[in-house]
């Protein structure tokens, strides 16, 4: 009976997810906000039958009760940010929020099935994380002052890596973490945000001369630099990506896209010659079964995984993906692929690419720069993190230790993610009240106008 419940509920979940994923696209063609709430209240009963059959199969198999205390303390959690996020912030975008509820959702699932106590650390992490986060939105509402911060951010950005190089833990040949009384955390997860306010610091301004651009690349290129000597190299490409994106952007000038693109295939070449660990990746990526017994493994197992999996995988707790090493961390994509299918994964996918478009779409319609590009920021470091880790686990790119947002296993990494979507939170609100501050401009000129009209009236009358 238990096997036919887990074997049917895979085909379940694909349903729900690909149902969420429609939704999740088809909600940009409505006008009308009692259309999109509507399937905004879809979008929350998927999330929570989802949990519900996810979890009910993963307690039938283990028959640990702490699977059901740990559901039901999610599905609290998912309710309670829902409720404050409409009693407080009302102009909040709610598709944002159900897409950060969906992807936190799936990590939970995954997380409880491969390590329960992993998986609620990582729950305490994301409460700890939310309720920062509450304050942020209306924090950037507030501070009106986060454009004249530019030196502040790069000198807090940089003396945080620098930290690192000199203080962090070698992990897997990287200096990534710092330990303080028992707790490891990534500072360069952090200093992402702040690279992007210095960014956007700079580069907002129209009458920004070309010596400001090298000035603002020499600051960014320090930032590479520091994580190349870390041997951060996943994170140094998200830098160095985002900053590219962003100056084309704020310029408009396709030569820096180019030169910086260039430059970077150099950077690429150079460091494959200077690193010997990102020699070992590229040939692991190159044929991992050459090196099957090293550099190979992880890789391969990763790709087993896939392939047991195919396109309706092979159930909750039914698959292996404990065998691939470090799989809470850098393959979650894998073990999704193994137990939940390939097309769930994909919807997944989608899922991401439609939380990205959100962001370009807020960053296209914000009328202030600076807020802007922090928007395209944010979006280009969530989107290309996705990339590389996708990428990464199903051997298109080489693998850079990239962790899946709000899904793979990671204090840091689900701790910034949160507050980055928190400060997107914040310029939604600011595009909301940009947009309520012209209605009223309009207002007031349609009250002037006719007043001026029945003015002309009155004189023609008295005439």
């Amino acid at each position: 009976m238990i096997n036919l419940i887990v074997e049917l509920s895979k085909y379940l979940l694909l349903i729900l997810a690909a149902l969420y994923t429609l939704e999740s696209f088809s909600v940009f063609k409505y006008k009308a906000e009692d259309d999109k709430r509507y399937i905004l209240r879809k979008q929350l009963i998927v999330i929570f039958f989802m949990d519900f059959v996810a979890f009910l199969v993963i307690f039938l198999k283990t028959e640990k009760m702490e699977v059901i205390y740990f559901f039901g303390a999610q599905l609290l959690y998912f309710i309670v940010v829902q409720v404050l996020y409409r009693i407080f912030y009302k102009k909040a975008s709610l598709l944002l929020l159900n897409h950060m509820c969906m992807l936190l959702s799936v990590g939970f699932i995954m997380l409880a099935r491969l390590d329960t106590e992993s998986a609620v650390r990582q729950f305490q992490i994301v409460v700890i994380a939310t309720v920062i986060a509450m304050v942020i939105p209306v924090m950037i509402r507030k501070l009106t002052f986060l454009n004249k911060w530019t030196w502040f951010y790069a000198g807090a950005g940089m003396l945080l890596l620098l930290v690192v190089l000199v203080l962090g833990k070698n992990v897997n040949g990287a200096k990534i973490n710092i330990s303080l009384g028992g707790f490891a955390f990534q500072p360069s997860e952090f200093v992402k945000i702040i690279f992007v306010f210095f960014v956007a610091c700079r580069l907002y301004r129209k009458r920004a001369t070309f010596q400001d651009h090298v000035i603002t690349t020499a600051v960014a290129a320090a930032y590479v630099l520091v994580l190349v000597i870390s041997k951060d190299l996943g994170s140094a490409l998200v830098f160095f990506i985002t900053y590219v994106v962003m100056l084309y952007v704020a310029t408009k000038k396709p030569l820096y896209l180019l030169a910086g693109l260039g430059s970077g295939c150099v950077a690429a070449v150079g460091a494959y010659f200077l690193f010997g660990h990102v020699r070992q990746r590229v040939v692991a990526w190159k044929n991992p079964f050459s090196v099957y017994e090293g550099a190979g493994y992880q890789i391969v197992q990763g790709l087993f995984a896939i392939g047991t999996g195919s396109l309706f995988g092979m159930g909750l707790c039914q698959g292996s993906p404990n065998m691939i090493p470090f799989v809470k961390q850098d393959y979650m994509f894998a073990a999704i692929c193994e137990e939940m299918g390939v097309l769930f994964a994909m919807c997944l996918i989608l899922i991401c690419m439609s939380m990205f478009l959100l962001v370009v779409n807020i960053s296209l319609q914000i009328k202030k720069p600076f807020y802007k590009l922090i928007a395209l920021g944010l979006g280009t470091e969530y989107a290309f993190q996705v990339f590389l880790t996708i990428g990464g686990v199903t051997k298109f790119i080489p693998m850079t230790g990239i962790t899946l947002p709000l899904v793979s296993y990671g204090g840091s990494s689900v701790l910034s993610t949160i507050i980055m979507l928190a400060i997107i939170q914040g310029l939604y609100i600011l595009r909301e009240d940009e947009d309520e501050e012209l209605e009223k401009q309009k207002e007031k000129r349609r009250e002037a106008s006719l007043k001026g009209r029945e003015g002309v009236r009155e004189k023609r009358i008295k005439g």
